[in-house]
């Protein structure tokens, strides 16, 4: 593998649906492990869409591209220069390639360029196998391995983070497992492989050895091997084979399970691009404590940061609701109004007065509904505001108590103290997402004192001495802290943050968007306050009067 040659790459495209244009392409020499002289990276003007789901991720907008862009014709032939016959490497390569770049090649009549390598994502499947949370999303796992920054959702940013997690995550795994040699890479990735644990049907989530002792379990696998759905069949034959060979695959188990170790200098590490990666070998008691240890503090900053951020977002949407709400309400009152008068006439024609007297109760019934719901949104927006100083030092030392209520599935032969704690976690869940810190901060000063007073019943939440109980207590912190990662991620790309961010650099952007939002309301406002008025006319010619809806 040492002086083996190879392209990583990545692109960044205008959609994800057919037919798909490359606006970014980035590479970059590889020898074995190490990149190796300067990267390539070119914007592609296509004179084409982007889809407004691709320019929030990526950036890109069509104006950047015409003006910073080059000619597709140009970039791939300078890119076939620069891969010569180099293997071709991405963290999807059956998208970057298969889906992307062969269809743009053969559009443009360019010769493919290079040979097909392997894939950096099936790659991160099988050596991190069982991965956190069940999946292996380059950003999530850049993030769970504290691998650095490099420009999330652009091409030569994904690259670099690619070339992160190969060195610093899965080269130790690969060597372990006598990953030496390139031909052993890529063909690892071609054998054919099933993830350890369920990703559907009745036992989702469950490891596959688990059928070693459970006979229903291993029945579903043999019914599933004998399904008519080839893939099926095959994951069914797959399963089965290794359980009649359970110590083929050493690999398997955690032996070698991958883990970000404990903090030692973030900032250092940061500036050399090097982050310290252990392999979870000691399943000792006290070594075990430790990681749990440091997992809670990771989740409890995480939760922090989430919390934080997403009251920010929380405070601005309450903004420009109050500043837009009289003509969301009347847009919305006026669409019921047109709904239910269509269906009104329609009623009425088809099934008679009797009939069409019931949809004018039931209109009734649904603008009340309706007036409600504006209501309550007034209530919830109405405290609305970003976190103070404060707030936010308070929030920090609270999650750390939070956190200490995070378990696995411990009580699974209690199914009292099990609905107890999936209550307790539930509340957690629902005070964070909504801002609710008076919630937060009473389940933190006084768990069981709120279990008590929602007369929940009681249940001990003190860490089981076990050994089984601590190691599934630290994988279910570590999903935790996967599951957090990815909302922070799904936070940071919504359009909602974007407008928030805008808005702290740039002071009295609300009202402007308020009053972009008002023009379009308006509009529609117009347009429906017109069809009403000649749904209500054609109304009063069938039944001689203006009753109804």
């Amino acid at each position: 593998m040492k002086q083996s040659e190879w392209i990583m790459l990545d692109t960044e495209t205008n959609g994800l649906l057919p037919p798909i244009a490359v606006v970014e392409l980035a590479a970059q020499r590889m020898r074995g492990w190490e990149p190796v002289g300067l990267p390539f990276r070119f914007l592609l003007n296509q004179n084409a869409e982007i889809s407004p789901e691709a320019s929030r991720v990526n950036g890109y907008t069509r104006e950047i591209l015409e003006r910073d862009g080059e000619q597709p014709l140009t970039v791939y032939r300078a890119f076939a220069d620069y891969v010569g016959d180099s293997s071709l490497v991405s963290f999807n390569l059956s998208f970057d390639l298969d889906q992307v770049l062969v269809p743009e090649w053969q559009r443009f009549g360019v010769p493919p360029v290079g040979a097909r390598g392997f894939c950096a994502l099936r790659l991160a499947q099988r050596l991190l196998d069982p991965v956190p949370a069940g999946n292996c999303k380059l950003q999530t796992l850049r993030q769970y391995y504290r691998l650095p920054e490099r420009g999330a959702h652009t091409a030569m940013g994904d690259v670099e983070t690619t070339i992160d997690l190969l060195r610093n995550v899965l080269r130790p795994i690969a060597l372990k497992q006598g990953l030496t040699e390139w031909q052993h890479l890529k063909q690892f990735t071609e054998d054919e492989w099933f993830p350890s644990r369920l990703t559907f049907g009745k036992h989702k989530g469950r490891d596959y050895t688990d059928a070693l002792t459970d006979g229903e379990f291993r029945q579903w696998l043999e019914w599933l091997s004998t399904s008519t759905n080839e893939r099926s069949a095959r994951m069914g034959h797959w399963y089965l084979g290794r359980l009649s060979e359970p110590n083929r695959f050493p690999e398997h188990g955690h032996s070698q399970w991958p883990f970000p170790a404990p903090d030692k200098s973030d900032d250092a590490q940061a500036v050399s691009g090097q982050r310290e990666i252990a392999l979870l070998v000691d399943h000792s008691r006290e070594r075990l404590q430790e990681l749990i240890g440091h997992s809670r503090a990771r989740l409890a900053k995480l939760e922090a940061e989430f919390t934080d951020e997403k009251s920010s977002v929380d405070a601005v949407n309450a903004a420009l609701f109050r500043l837009v709400r009289q003509q969301y309400q009347r847009r919305d009152n006026l669409k019921l109004i047109v709904s239910y008068r269509r269906l009104f006439r329609d009623t009425l024609i088809g099934s008679g007065d009797e009939e069409a007297e019931r949809v004018s109760a039931e209109y009734k019934n649904a603008q009340d509904a309706s007036d409600r719901e504006y209501a309550d949104a007034d209530r919830f927006t109405s405290d609305k505001a970003n976190l103070t100083d404060e707030q936010k030092a308070e929030i920090k030392q609270f999650w750390k108590k939070l956190v200490r209520l995070y378990h696995p599935d411990l009580f699974q032969n209690d199914p009292e103290k099990q609905a107890t704690y999936d209550k307790l976690i539930q509340a957690i869940n629902e005070a964070r997402d909504k801002g609710d810190i008076d919630v937060l901060r009473e389940i933190a000063n006084d768990p069981d004192g709120y279990i008590a007073k929602k007369e929940w019943g009681k249940i001990n939440i003190s860490n089981g001495d076990a050994h089984e109980d601590l190691l599934k207590l630290y994988r279910a912190i570590e999903m935790q802290i996967v599951e957090r990662i990815e909302a922070l991620e799904r936070l940071r790309e919504s359009a909602e943050y974007e407008l928030m961010k805008q808005c702290k650099a740039r002071p009295g952007l609300l009202d402007d968007v308020a009053e972009q939002q008002k023009l379009v309301l308006t509009s529609e406002i117009e347009k429906l306050e017109k069809e009403a008025k000649a749904l209500a006319v054609e109304i009063e010619e069938l039944t001689g009067s203006d009753s109804g809806v």
